[in-house]
């Protein structure tokens, strides 16, 4: 197939990566030289523009947020203006609202458009570890199943309404992010003990919560190793605050994001933004007064 590929940051280039691995071509665009110039170190042609890259069976995009999507889609107006074949899978964790605007411009525009978000940070992404939530017109997502194969271990179809993928993408980084509070929470209460957080995290994980990502974020706030980040403390903030907003629009008290959505602001506060979002931890460590 050829693949169109918008956005080759961290998440992106890895996926790219893989999809070239599996034997289709890739022409990639993203606003960052620096980032075109390595993918194409990997192989993938580079697109002249963003529009460009809507020329074969299926362009996949990865932004970081709505306002970079709004930027792109909506101001930029790269989708074609009379439909097509190509089918556009938007990979990005997007609001739930700017979803549906983008469902809707896809069908205005004729476009066919399949929201696939994923579960995995990038060196999950680079093992092809990925889940992939895919939710739109089942005709497209059969089209772009192989590189959903190429991509991730598995595909969960979530329906033909595109929103369905962000709302549990929201979800579950909502639970994501509690797990990274407890666990920070976990580490301040042991070393208050003088007990090494490392031990203690690893004894529950391994007797309790044996799966990837509690493995994965114990050893990082065990070890207070939060760079370089897999996913940013901004982008946690970000999600945060799209848990809130989905509960707000309808009418779902989520207690605890708005918990996380302070805590997070609090670590940005005292110069945390650039590290990875499981920093959060630091925030009840500096309030046990384990920390400056």
């Amino acid at each position: 197939m050829e693949v169109g590929f918008i956005g080759v940051g961290r998440m992106g280039k890895a996926m790219a990566r893989n999809i070239m691995k599996a034997g289709h071509r890739v022409r990639a665009w993203d606003k960052s030289p620096a980032a075109l110039a390595e993918i194409r170190k990997d192989g993938a042609e580079i697109a002249s523009s963003a529009r460009d890259a809507f020329a074969g069976d299926a362009v996949i995009s990865m932004l970081p947020n709505d306002d970079a999507m709004r930027e792109l889609f909506i101001e930029g107006d790269v989708l074609p203006k009379r439909g097509g074949a190509t089918v556009h899978v938007n990979t990005a964790t997007a609001s739930v609202a700017f979803t549906e605007e983008l469902t809707a411009l896809h069908a205005e525009r004729g476009v066919p458009y399949v929201s696939a978000t994923v579960f995995g940070r990038p060196e999950m992404a680079a093992e092809r570890n990925l889940n992939v939530l895919a939710a739109g017109d089942p005709q497209a997502i059969d089209k772009v199943q192989p590189i959903f194969d190429a991509m991730g271990k598995k595909t969960w179809r979530l329906g033909t309404e595109p929103k369905n993928s962000n709302v549990a993408k929201v979800a579950g980084n909502l639970m994501v992010a509690c797990i990274l509070e407890a666990m920070g929470e976990a580490a301040a209460l042991a070393r208050a003990y003088r007990m090494s957080p490392v031990e203690v995290l690893d004894i529950v994980v391994n007797s309790i919560f044996h799966v990837p990502i509690y493995r994965i974020y114990a050893g990082l706030i065990g070890n207070a190793t939060y760079e370089p980040p897999g996913f940013d403390l901004m982008l946690g903030l970000k999600d945060a605050k799209l848990a809130l907003e989905a509960g707000e629009d309808a009418h779902v008290p989520l207690p605890f994001a708005s918990v996380l959505r302070d805590n997070y602001l609090d670590a940005i506060a005292h110069g945390d933004a650039g590290r990875d979002w499981s920093a959060i931890a630091k925030v009840a460590a500096r309030r046990a007064g384990l920390e400056s």
